[in-house]
């Protein structure tokens, strides 16, 4: 009997809440620098010329074949006009 991909998220069998969370975290992030670029009408070549970056990094970080390091977040978020701040949850 095979499982299906809700199966398998809300199997903590199989993945541990921090683990979704994680996920979800990395999903909206990565989402929001493609919508931000998008909405600055850059090409993903055109951010990466603008933060000294390959475009194939970007298409990586797009892709999230590649979880960013800090830096590189800050490098890519500055020439959309925006900053990586920590903020409490509640």
């Amino acid at each position: 009997m095979g499982s299906n991909f809700n199966d398998l998220w809300n199997n903590p069998d199989f993945i541990t809440e921090d683990e979704k969370e994680k996920i979800n975290f990395e999903v909206a992030l990565i989402g929001k620098l493609i919508e931000a670029r998008e909405n600055k009408g850059l090409s993903q070549k055109q951010l990466a010329d603008m933060c000294g970056l390959k475009q194939s990094a970007i298409a990586r970080l797009e892709r999230m074949s590649a979880t960013p390091k800090i830096n590189t977040l800050v490098k890519v978020l500055k020439p959309l006009g925006y900053r990586l701040d920590i903020v409490p949850c509640e």
